[in-house]
């Protein structure tokens, strides 16, 4: 039985940074060069391109994990489902996956996940597609402490990073919830906050931010609850067993913004 579930603080942070230089790779399909700056902003700023069909018809979202700790295919998914039930894209949505060779590495600051998307991200954005990465990671945040620890952060327009390895030390035990439970429940929170949720660049039509805790939403049953954040209010949001889902007023931002 692990009791760490009840002691440690989930922290879901959201990192606002944006590339100060542009640079260019071969697309190795087509040949023609690609900026990828353009997936380099500011968390939010992308929102509209990635929930509207209007430039961007397609989307590529590419699955990256460290050999070993692939989420597992329940969360998988339920993230599949969750993007598909909120974004226009009339030419689909294409899901790829990447596996990274295994790391001996047991704490990763910010600057190493970036390194390893940097390394090994595979698709970005050009023409009429947008792409999105997410990866997960064996070993812990560099920001964790004795009382909290960090299983996701949205640090790109279109990038997060999910702590595979802590969630896994926090599920699949007695009183503790089921790993794809908890895997859904960070995945969908981060990928929220790309889109845009909540007040980071889907424009709010209803006064429903917690000006206690910015960027998230302030109806205790909602997705972007800010108490997804901390152990004991993220047990609670799943207790039932089901992903926390959007509320309305969460919905009614991403519709105005291009979204389902």
């Amino acid at each position: 039985m692990k009791n760490i579930f009840l002691q440690v603080t989930l922290i879901c942070t959201i990192l606002f940074s944006c590339s100060s230089s542009e640079e260019e790779i071969i697309d190795h399909e087509t040949g023609n060069l690609i900026n990828v700056s353009t997936n380099r902003q500011t968390t939010g700023s992308s929102a509209n391109d990635l929930l509207s069909g209007g430039i961007f018809k397609k989307m590529i979202v590419e699955i990256a994990y460290i050999k070993g700790f692939k989420p597992t295919e329940t969360a998988i998914n339920n993230f599949k489902n969750f993007i598909t039930n909120r974004i226009n894209k009339p030419e689909g949505i294409e899901f790829v996956t990447n596996e990274i060779s295994y790391t001996e590495k047991e704490i990763y600051t910010l600057d190493e996940v970036i390194a390893l998307e940097k390394e090994h991200r595979t698709a970005y954005n050009s023409d009429t597609k947008i792409a999105v990465w997410v990866l997960f990671v064996n070993g812990k945040s560099s920001k964790d402490t004795s009382s909290n620890a960090i299983l996701g952060v949205a640090y790109w327009n279109t990038s997060f990073v999910i702590y595979e390895e802590t969630i896994q030390g926090l599920s699949n035990s007695a009183f503790e919830p089921k790993r794809s439970l908890l895997e859904s429940s960070v995945i969908n929170h981060e990928f929220g906050h790309i889109l845009g949720l909540t007040n980071l660049g889907s424009e709010l039509q209803s006064n429903h931010e917690d000006t206690a805790h910015p960027k998230h939403c302030r109806e205790d049953d909602c997705l972007m609850y800010w108490a997804a954040e901390t152990s004991q209010g993220i047990g609670n949001m799943i207790s039932g067993g089901q992903v926390p889902t959007l509320d309305a007023q969460c919905l009614e931002d991403l519709k105005a913004n291009g979204g389902k």
